[in-house]
């Protein structure tokens, strides 16, 4: 069961704020579903590493979620800063089963064994925030990543890491993420968040202090889910 991985498909079917009119966006749905149903089975398995959709409340997330529940493949779906959306995973799974959405499973807190892969990972925070109520946020986040992390553990396999928000850019790291990742000893990271090639540009791509990381945002993998194993 091949794994895949695609950051930030921004959909947008039940809201009016297509990514079509932004540079090296255009048709990018179409590009989505084309390279998704070329590359995807049905035994594989995709994470959609966060901004999934730009749906402000739930129920406006139904024709995003119909779109991707009809890809082949089984997904595993995480939050992005722009799932505004997001409520509780008790709430969203009971959406999904009054939908028929069945395809679609989420990592929040969890984790996920997909062959001899322990899939684990969380949204993150911006690397640069100093402020209280940052703090709070990042500290929370680093709480998830090591629950997360400890669940992908216990499953057994090799817990690869899965993030949003990238824990290391421009060579400035988010210390409380990248002490997690260090502290329990990942070795692969996937994170999105990135947008535009001047963006791209000072992502960390490759060997970071023993941790391989890869950006797998949409417009950079020019809309096409990044095989991980």
């Amino acid at each position: 069961m091949p794994l895949y991985v695609l950051g930030d498909p921004h959909l947008s079917f039940g809201v009016d704020k297509p990514m079509d009119i932004f540079k090296g966006w255009g048709s990018y749905v179409e590009k989505i579903e084309k390279n998704w149903t070329e590359l995807i089975s049905e035994d594989d398995t995709v994470i959609l590493a966060g901004d999934i959709s730009w749906a402000m409340t739930l129920e406006e997330t139904l024709l995003d979620f119909r779109f991707i529940d009809r890809l082949p493949g089984k997904k595993i779906i995480m939050k992005g800063n722009h799932d505004y959306w997001w409520v509780t995973k008790t709430k969203i799974e009971k959406f999904f089963a009054a939908n028929e959405i069945s395809s679609v499973s989420i990592l929040f807190n969890n984790a996920y064994l997909i062959d001899n892969i322990a899939v684990c990972g969380t949204r993150g925070w911006f690397y640069d925030a100093h402020g209280q109520q940052d703090s709070k946020v990042i500290n929370r986040e680093a709480g998830r990543l090591k629950m997360s992390i400890e669940a992908a553990q216990k499953l057994g396999g090799e817990p690869i890491a899965f993030l949003h928000y990238p824990p290391v850019f421009a060579g400035r790291e988010c210390p409380e993420m990248m002490n997690v990742l260090l502290e329990y000893g990942i070795k692969k990271c996937y994170y999105g968040h990135l947008h535009g090639k001047n963006t791209h540009s000072l992502a960390t791509i490759g060997n970071y202090r023993g941790i391989e990381f890869k950006l797998i945002s949409c417009d950079y993998t020019q809309f096409k889910p990044i095989h991980v194993v």
